[in-house]
């Protein structure tokens, strides 16, 4: 019987917190919870779907996983909705929390391991080593990651080719009008980078609000969005109403993409497809 964690789990996970005990860590998982929509792809590729009896509301991708019961969103844990379906194992990106609701779910004795999330294509492999060593599953870990890597190798290749570079701004949401942003380490600048594009938000880090001149001045080729329903939605007549957004020369040209939120900014294994799809909208000719 494979050992739930493998030796090489000392690499793959050493960002990761790890909290789990002797007597569960012996055993092969039958009851997986993974919380972050790129580490249910990850375990799903693996073969290792049947595990899984529950997952959080990011979590979509490929359509039958949204049979499974939907524990809430990976930022706002309910540890009894965790709780409730007798998990032997929680798999979870780096930002599951709130800390206080894992503190309750290690308290209560199930195996809690948050995987690498660093957004770039070395993170990407690294988490898939990180789920695949969790689920004792190393040889179909070793395929994926092989696998994966080949395609992100490709995708970096064509990305360095380009010797024009387009400038993207990735617009997190517009309410109240005002343009929050995808800026230096965040996953929206490291998509951006691996579609052969420049990310245009400079000066801040992570996601924040951008300033109307600071928008002007960043003066994106094209703004990248995800493609979201309901309240959050932004359509193309809100770029254009905007009094900043609609002067850029990528909202002045309709250069305005949206894509599947997950697959853009999950860092899982359909980052090399995202990448694609950016890079043939930034770059039709070259296709």
């Amino acid at each position: 019987m494979q050992k739930l964690i493998s030796l090489r789990v000392g690499l793959a996970l050493a960002v990761s917190v790890a909290l789990i005990t002797p007597a569960v860590a012996e055993q092969q998982p039958k009851r997986v919870v993974t919380l972050g929509g790129s580490i249910t792809e990850i375990a799903v590729a693996l073969g290792a779907g049947d595990l899984l009896v529950a997952r959080d509301s990011t979590s979509n991708y490929p359509l039958q996983i949204t049979a499974l019961p939907d524990i809430g969103y990976i930022r706002a844990l309910s540890p009894e909705g965790v709780l409730s379906v007798a998990p032997d194992l929680i798999l979870a990106e780096a930002d599951a929390g709130p800390p206080a609701a894992v503190d309750v779910l290690t308290a209560a004795g199930v195996p809690f391991l948050r995987m690498p999330g660093d957004p770039t294509p070395a993170g990407v492999v690294a988490k898939i080593n990180a789920v695949a060593a969790a689920l004792g599953l190393d040889a179909e870990g070793d395929a994926l990651a092989a696998k994966v890597q080949a395609e992100l190798t490709e995708a970096k290749v064509r990305a360095a080719a380009v010797t024009d570079k387009k400038r993207l701004l990735f617009v997190l949401s517009l309410q109240g009008g005002l343009v929050m942003a995808g800026g230096e380490g965040s996953s929206a600048e490291g998509i951006i980078a691996l579609a052969g594009g420049i990310n245009a938000a400079t000066g801040f880090a992570g996601y924040k609000q951008m300033t109307d001149e600071a928008i002007l001045t960043a003066a994106p080729d094209l703004i990248l969005m995800m493609d979201r329903e309901g309240d959050l939605a932004i359509g193309n007549p809100d770029v254009m109403a905007h009094p900043t957004l609609s002067q850029t020369p990528a909202a002045q040209a309709g250069n305005i993409v949206r894509m599947d939120g997950m697959m853009l900014l999950g860092f899982g294994p359909r980052t090399p497809d995202a990448a694609k799809l950016l890079y043939d909208a930034l770059y039709p000719k070259a296709g």
